[in-house]
């Protein structure tokens, strides 16, 4: 029920049905417009939107004071229907106007004019921000994303369960928010990065399939798509395969996804990591645009060029002028801009050549290259006149990752324009290259992702030819989630954290806790985590998940409305036995 004991409905709930009926309603004014000596127009606003009330000119309201206004549902005056409420065929009139609570001015305009506003003031003043329509709106989908979630979850057997917010610290590869015990001195908790643990112990209490709407905290820089606090979906379940989780989680997207635009999304697509590397080269691939890398190795084979003599690697996209008409023309200055923006990224540097009208290519190099080189290249890439190739000839990692990162420099639309491109990437590294003081792999997810069966042989004579049963999900580019087949078997986890360099002494004293409890019959089991922040944003059509955040920190990690983070007094750091260090010179 809307109704309450001061209103009989919402502002935005009035309809031309409403005609003739004694209505009482309450919120915030909007604007308050002059119509002649004798009365004023006032727009009252509440969440659901905005009506038109006509009052006494004598009466003294302004914008944001907090009003009750009882009245007659009418309908507008001829002429003077405003298509673009939904309010707008109608009015209150015979007002009679009770003053809640008078406001002061405020600091910026509360409606769309805000979006123009510098956003720490708008996060300074968040309370008055989210009054707006588009806060508004954006908050309530996150509310039917987790409705639909917990919904669907609840359908398919999942228990929901609370885990702990402060636990032992436990390397997941990224920096952790850590508190300090003012019982034992110099013992620390740590803020979960996820409830990855907990959930695996939930699987061996035989708990079966296990979610949690969880707030996870990592202690990282900020972006767009990164806060230090976060909401996940996190799931587990026990005795299943990849394609059990993937099905599941799939169920709860589209669930997600359907609540708040009204329509299913497509079938989520499956690509493996070494696939996505190759064609995009990134391993949260956006699906939404070509500019696709094309593999040039064996065309260049037996060039006497240098720069690609004995490359291990050469690969190539085409900006096809009738897609990229912008980029295709570039100048030398754009072109040398992204010779060193491939420099930065870790090229030893970008070639670039343009497809002529008769077949030829304009480039530097050219000159080095032969006859049918040239023309091999242009069949190999498609090109027609007024492409533009860009080439990189290095390592295979630093090949795509260039290639990758400048595709999406140049063709890659805002995340929340175009189609909803969802992609499973499954199949990821167990291990990513090599820790250069331990010479130690290091691991892809983390260290608890079962290796694939099929190169379980290469786990101690190649082990970063071994594939993870770990998987991603990507939305047009932002990754949402992450999720892989948990090792179960004591041994072979004890087999993988040795490739890591952590001994068995070692994994008993950070993981003792975790590695006991699978001695007593640790189900097969799998999960999976997706961020509810990163999916909302682009659901809400938005390009910053600050967006969909009631009380979001600023990119530098601030929040301006309380002035946190802030420090301590002296008594407090004394009871929880510590002492801060001078800061370090010239911060």
């Amino acid at each position: 029920m809307k109704t309450t004991a001061m209103r009989t409905h919402m502002c935005g709930d009035l309809r031309e049905s409403n005609i003739g009926n004694t209505v009482s309603v309450c919120g915030w004014v909007g604007r308050r417009r002059e119509h002649g000596e004798k009365l004023a127009f006032v727009d009252l606003r509440d969440h659901s939107g905005i009506v038109q009330c006509v009052v006494d000119n004598d009466v003294d309201v302004r914008s944001e004071y907090v009003v009750r206004i009882t009245g007659v549902v009418r309908a507008r005056p001829d002429g003077t229907v405003n298509s673009t409420l939904s309010t707008g065929a109608i009015e209150i009139g015979d007002c009679v106007v009770e003053v809640l609570n008078s406001a002061e001015p405020p600091p910026f305009p509360v409606d769309a004019r805000a979006d123009e506003v510098d956003e720490m003031i708008r996060l300074k003043y968040r309370y008055l921000d989210i009054r707006r329509e588009r806060m508004q709106k954006n908050l309530r989908v996150r509310a039917a994303v987790n409705s639909a979630i917990r919904a669907e979850m609840e359908k398919n057997g999942f228990l929901e369960v609370e885990t702990p917010l402060l636990m032992p610290s436990t390397p997941e590869g990224a920096r952790e928010f850590l508190v300090p015990s003012r019982k034992d001195h110099g013992s620390f908790f740590a803020l979960p990065q996820s409830p990855q643990l907990w959930k695996q112990l939930l699987m061996v209490a035989g708990v079966d399939r296990y979610y949690q709407i969880a707030r996870c905290l990592r202690d990282e820089d900020l972006r767009a798509d990164r806060q230090y606090e976060f909401m996940q979906l996190d799931a587990e379940m026990s005795f299943v395969n990849q394609e059990d989780v993937l099905e599941n989680i799939g169920r709860a997207v589209v669930a997600a996804a359907k609540a708040v635009t009204g329509v299913a999304p497509p079938e989520i697509e499956r690509i493996t990591w070494r696939e996505a590397m190759e064609r995009f080269g990134v391993d949260k691939p956006d699906l939404r645009f070509g500019l696709e890398l094309v593999e040039l190795t064996n065309l260049f084979a037996d060039t006497e060029f240098k720069a690609f003599a004995g490359a291990e690697c050469i690969k190539g996209i085409r900006v096809d002028a009738a897609t990229y008409p912008d980029a295709a023309a570039y100048g030398r200055n754009k072109l040398d801009a992204l010779t060193d923006r491939a420099k930065k990224i870790g090229a030893k540097g970008l070639v670039w050549m343009k497809v002529q009208a008769d077949g030829s290519v304009e480039s530097p190099v050219a000159k080095f290259l032969s006859d049918s080189e040239r023309a091999s290249l242009v069949s190999t890439m498609g090109a027609v006149a007024g492409d533009l190739l860009l080439l990189v000839a290095d390592s295979w990692d630093t090949t795509v990752e260039v290639l990758g990162q400048l595709r999406n420099d140049i063709g890659r639309p805002p995340v929340h324009e175009g189609p909803y491109r969802y992609v499973w990437v499954t199949e990821f590294p167990l291990f990513v290259g090599v820790d250069p003081v331990t010479g130690r792999p290091r691991p892809g997810h983390h260290p608890f992702c079962h290796p694939h069966p099929e190169d379980l042989h290469l786990m101690s004579t190649e082990p970063l030819k071994v594939r993870a049963l770990a998987y991603d999900l990507v939305l047009n580019g932002w990754e949402l989630g992450s999720g892989s087949i948990r090792i179960h078997e004591p041994e072979l986890q004890r087999q993988v954290f040795n490739e890591l360099g952590i001994s068995d002494e070692e994994a008993d004293k950070r993981f003792g806790f975790f590695l006991q409890p699978f001695k007593y019959g640790a189900p097969p089991h799998g999960g999976f985590a997706f961020g509810i922040d990163r999916l909302t944003a682009i659901l809400a059509g938005e390009e910053n998940i600050r967006e969909v955040i009631a009380f979001p920190k600023t990119q530098s990690g601030a929040d301006p409305m309380t002035n946190a983070p802030t420090p301590i007094e002296s008594a407090q750091l004394a009871e929880l036995g510590l002492r801060l260090l001078p800061p370090p010179a010239g911060s």
